[in-house]
C-alpha cells in the first residue's frame, strides 16, 4: 500500500512539474513577463510628468488626486500650493485622504456646495482610482467641470502591454501578468480621445500617462474606431489610438 502511494505521489509530481515547466516555458508567457520588465524600466514617473504640468501654469497652483492609496508613491511628492486627496480607504488602512469617500460621492457634495467650494477649479486633477472604464470616464466627466481651461487632467494606466495587464478582474494574479494590472482605464481615455473638444496624448513611461486638455495644444483627437474597445485592435494601432508620444515630445508642446 505504501509502495502504491509513493509511485501515485511520484506520478502527481512528475505531471505536476511537466505542466509547470510546460506554461513558464511558453512564448507568450515569456513575452508577457518580459513586457512587465521593461514597463518598469521607463522613466520618468507619473510624478515627474505632473509637475511639470503644474510648473507650467502660472500663479498659485491647485490639485486634486483621486486615488491616493500611499501618499508616498505620488502625492506627498506633487508640487503644488494647495492639494487635495480622495480615497475610500479600501486598499490603504491608514488612509490620510482628505476626502475618505469614493469620488463619485465627492464630486455630488462638491457641487451641492457641501465640501470645498463648487467654484473651485484645479490646475491639474490626477484619476488614479478604481481601473475600470466606466467609473475612469465618470472620473473624467466630473473633472472636466473643475478644471480649469488650460489645466491638465492626467491619467495613470493608459496604456496596458498585454491583455493579461488590461483584465477587468484585479484579483485574478494567475497570469504572467501577475500583480500588475492596469485595468480598462485606457477604454476611457480612448473614448475621451473620440471627442473633437478636447486634445489629449499619452505619455509612453510608467504604463501609459493619459493627459486631457481642454485648451493646451497636446494632440488632436482621433477618428472613432474600435468602437468595441477590443484589445488586439489597441495593440495594433495604439500609437495613433493613444496619441502615444514621448515625454519630450510632450515638452515641445507646451515650449
Amino acid at each position: 500500500m505504501k509502495t502504491m502511494k509513493r509511485k501515485l505521489r511520484s506520478i502527481w509530481f512528475v505531471k505536476y512539474y511537466r505542466e509547470g515547466k510546460k506554461i513558464l516555458s511558453d512564448k507568450h508567457y515569456q513575452n508577457v513577463k518580459e513586457k512587465s520588465r521593461l514597463e518598469k524600466l521607463k522613466v520618468p514617473s507619473r510624478t515627474d510628468i505632473i509637475n511639470y504640468l503644474l510648473s507650467k501654469a502660472s500663479g498659485e497652483t491647485t490639485y486634486l488626486e483621486i486615488g491616493v492609496r500611499n501618499p508616498d508613491r505620488n502625492f506627498n511628492h506633487i508640487k503644488a500650493n494647495k492639494k487635495y486627496s480622495i480615497d475610500p480607504g479600501i486598499e490603504f488602512k491608514e488612509n490620510p485622504a482628505h476626502h475618505k469617500m469614493p469620488s463619485d460621492e465627492f464630486f455630488e457634495l462638491l457641487a451641492d456646495n457641501k465640501i470645498l467650494s463648487s467654484s473651485i477649479k484645479f490646475d491639474l486633477i490626477f484619476i488614479d482610482g478604481l481601473h475600470l472604464g466606466e467609473q475612469v470616464d465618470r472620473d473624467i466627466t466630473n473633472s472636466m467641470k473643475y478644471i480649469k481651461d488650460d489645466g491638465f487632467i492626467v491619467l495613470h494606466d493608459c496604456n496596458p502591454p498585454t491583455e493579461w495587464h488590461a483584465r477587468e478582474n484585479y484579483s485574478f494574479r494567475n497570469s504572467p501578468a501577475e500583480d500588475y494590472w492596469n485595468g480598462t482605464t485606457w477604454k476611457a481615455f480612448l473614448k475621451w480621445r473620440f471627442n473633437s473638444s478636447v486634445n489629449s496624448c499619452c505619455i509612453d513611461t510608467d504604463w501609459g500617462i493619459g493627459i486631457l486638455s481642454k485648451k493646451r495644444l497636446i494632440g488632436q483627437s482621433t477618428k472613432e474606431t474600435n468602437l468595441f474597445f477590443e484589445f488586439d485592435n489597441l495593440a495594433k494601432n495604439r500609437n495613433i489610438s493613444l496619441n502615444l508620444i514621448s515625454f519630450n515630445d510632450l515638452k515641445g508642446l507646451l515650449m
